[in-house]
């Protein structure tokens, strides 16, 4: 019998976890607000922490959420924007170093991806974006660190860009999205897709064959192989398993709990 093939884990989840609407379509009623995270982490095996974008949080809080989340679950962390939202991304190395010293070493194991999302008007330049990966430490306090970019104009579709993130480990964030540009090339050791395309009037935020779709995509992600359905601009890198982080996010953000424990349901994996 030929062995299975092998796998990373694969990790779905949403943004954030405080929500007024999923009172009504997630949180149970005898759910109290102080325990919606531990609710939502029983629920789903990530969560990407959005509030770290506007404003930093302490040590304490960071340690609190590691402490109300079960053993093999991650956050995604996204980078506060006094990094991203600037003219010169190479000049974004002592913000990058005081954003990570600001208590993210207190999730511990559970310290998944840094999301480092620029700004709709952010050109590439590939100088600028070079000196800007050269910035990003490879860990804290030896720990590793995942790095992914979220990009979000046109001129990044380009095959220099996914030659340059290839050769700094920083993952692309695969966009499902019709604002922003959809590049699916792995480019780091770990895949981080952001699927924002749910719609209101559908129960589980996609159409079922949508969701049996992008299931599919996972697990050719966490194989180490790339969807045959979404097209490169480059070549796809070696074979090898890679982690993969998936979240339903923005759409119809009321329908993002529902879509990621689908989503999971169809990986096999118990919500």
């Amino acid at each position: 019998m030929a062995p299975a093939p092998r796998t990373a884990p694969i990790r779905v989840g949403i943004g954030g976890w405080n929500y007024a609407p999923w009172r009504e379509t997630f949180y149970p009623p005898e759910v109290k607000a102080k325990d919606e995270l531990a609710y939502a982490a029983s629920q789903l095996t990530s969560i990407e922490i959005n509030g770290t974008f506007y404003r930093t949080q302490s040590p304490a809080s960071f340690a609190k959420w590691r402490d109300e989340t079960p053993d093999g679950f991650m956050f995604a962390v996204k980078g506060h924007r006094s990094v991203t939202n600037r003219a010169k991304l190479a000049e974004a190395g002592e913000s990058v170093r005081w954003f990570l010293d600001s208590g993210l070493a207190e999730l511990g194991p559970k310290l998944g991806p840094i999301l480092w999302q620029l700004p709709h008007y952010k050109k590439f330049d590939a100088e600028d974006v070079g000196a800007f990966f050269a910035a990003l430490p490879g860990d804290l306090g030896g720990t590793p660190l995942l790095h992914a970019i979220e990009v979000r104009h046109g001129t990044f579709v380009d095959p220099a860009f996914v030659t340059l993130a290839r050769g700094a480990g920083v993952a692309v964030v695969y966009a499902d999205s019709v604002k922003y540009p959809a590049i699916a090339d792995v480019t780091g050791p770990f895949v981080y897709a952001r699927l924002q395309n749910a719609a209101p009037r559908e129960e589980l935020g996609y159409p079922p064959a949508d969701l049996d779709q992008w299931a599919e995509r996972c697990r050719t992600w966490a194989s180490g192989g790339a969807p045959a359905d979404l097209p490169l601009l480059a070549a796809a890198p070696e074979k090898t398993p890679r982690p993969t982080f998936v979240y339903m996010i923005n759409g119809a953000k009321e329908r993002a709990p529902a879509a990621a424990m689908s989503l999971m349901a169809r990986l096999g994996q118990p919500g």
